[in-house]
């Protein structure tokens, strides 16, 4: 896998007037977590970390220079814009690679645009799974072919790519559903006329109502 980097500074200073000017910048403020030590505040090149962020999401390992320092990092929480494509912060933890890490990662249906069976209607029933091992071995997403599927198979955790990998343990249950594949089903539109037929007869008085209209 092609080694993923970014380049940070640290950010001395801290609070909202400078944290707008950074963004004005096209800088992003950041925070990276390290077990044992204090935080320390960080920003980073806006596109840098756009870039950075679309290739690796929370389950890939970054290669972190912080002014000239050296760590593997994982993004804890990016948070973005409501509504423009642009990050407004970044948390991550440096990782020692001498202990197991537990997360969970995107499960991704290969071939899903290249299902033989046709029509059919592919029902993805879990997004990620959950899986621990030490972060050397971590994968960044957890894969099943889809192609070959029939109307009526399932594909299970323990069908992901990730259940057969030695070092990795997955958490979730193996017997857990992945994804279905269905006939399609066609919606039943009332036929011409029949709701009108329904409308009248709704209309129409009963026994009852009759003979109380007559004793009115």
């Amino acid at each position: 896998m092609e080694k993923i980097t970014l380049n940070v500074t640290k950010r001395d200073k801290v609070g909202k007037n400078s944290v707008d000017k950074l963004r004005l910048e096209k800088t992003i403020p950041g925070i990276l977590y390290t077990k044992g030590e204090e935080s320390v505040t960080i920003q980073a090149v806006e596109k840098d970390l756009q870039k950075v962020v679309a290739q690796a999401g929370t389950s890939t390992l970054v290669d972190l220079n912080l002014d000239g320092e050296n760590k593997k990092i994982l993004f804890k929480e990016v948070q973005m814009h409501p509504f423009k494509n642009q990050i407004l912060h970044f948390d991550a933890y440096a990782v020692n690679m001498k202990e197991k890490l537990r997360l969970s990662i995107p499960v991704v249906l290969l071939n899903r645009d290249e299902i033989h069976v046709q029509p059919s209607v592919l029902l993805q029933h879990l997004d990620e799974v959950e899986v621990e091992c030490l972060p050397g071995s971590l994968p960044s997403t957890a894969e099943v072919d889809v192609q070959n599927l029939e109307i009526g198979d399932a594909l299970f955790v323990k069908d992901l790519d990730v259940a057969n990998e030695e070092g990795i343990d997955v958490i979730t249950d193996l017997e857990e559903a992945v994804c279905t594949l269905q006939e399609p089903r066609e919606e039943e539109l009332p036929e011409e006329g029949e709701e009108e037929e329904t409308a009248d007869a709704a209309d129409v008085p009963t026994v009852d109502e009759t003979e109380e209209a007559d004793e009115e």
